[in-house]
């Protein structure tokens, strides 16, 4: 059985969009629910920035990964389709962390809305330098190109190729980056929470930092 290639670094990197590499990607453009952002409503949340759970890395590859992921939010539901057999290692390491509670009561510290249009969750600490104490390498990279990243991707955000925690960022408006980032879902449910968030914009006025609107992972499952 093939072992997950994972890079134990003694000190964790700060996960940002760093701004190509190679081989193709599937970037479809994600099928969602089109309800009115208006009718969005989001809950108050008891999630707070906090130290990471400890999870060992994976030992093998599933044999079999998930075909969805979902983020229970403050917001509702966010819904994604996996690509597990162009992403093997990202979504077995996805599902660990899942499973051991990782995910669960924490913040989506960053929203960008100039150039680079993404929500980015994933670091129990808000700071976006949190992530487990192990890195794995960067797989299913899509072309250089214009809007390589369309509204509805998921992908693992990073600082630096094959660096790889538990951060990730949703794409809810077609977004032009560096073919650096694994894209290991698509959203199939949901996106229109996301651009209400990202329609309430980021605290202080700027264009990339915390959103107005505070959107939370309670519980992160899999199926």
């Amino acid at each position: 059985m093939k072992k997950v290639a994972v890079v134990v670094l003694i000190a964790l990197f700060t996960s940002v969009l760093a701004l190509p590499a190679t081989s193709s990607a599937e970037t479809k453009k994600a099928k969602v629910t089109n309800a009115k952002s208006e009718k969005i409503r989001c809950k108050s949340t008891k999630a707070i920035a906090a130290n990471p759970v400890r999870i060992a890395p994976p030992e093998s590859i599933l044999k079999r990964g998930p075909r969805q992921i979902t983020l229970q939010t403050n917001c509702g539901d966010i819904v994604i389709q996996t690509f597990f057999k162009q992403a093997p290692v990202t979504v077995t390491v996805l599902s660990a962390l899942i499973k051991g509670g990782y995910y669960n009561k924490t913040l989506c510290h960053r929203l960008t809305t100039e150039g680079i249009y993404v929500l980015q969750c994933g670091d129990p600490t808000a700071t976006g330098s949190g992530g487990p104490e192990f890195r794995y390498r960067d797989e299913n990279l899509p072309a250089a190109g214009s809007n390589n990243y369309p509204a509805g991707v998921v992908a693992m955000a990073n600082s630096g190729p094959n660096t790889n925690g538990s951060q990730f960022f949703l794409v809810y408006k077609d977004t032009t980056l560096g073919p650096n980032y694994t894209i290991w879902g698509r959203i199939t449910s949901g996106l229109d929470i996301v651009r209400y968030v990202a329609e309430g914009g980021v605290k202080n006025g700027e264009a990339d930092g915390a959103p107005v609107r505070t959107i939370a992972i309670e519980r992160a499952s899999h199926n």
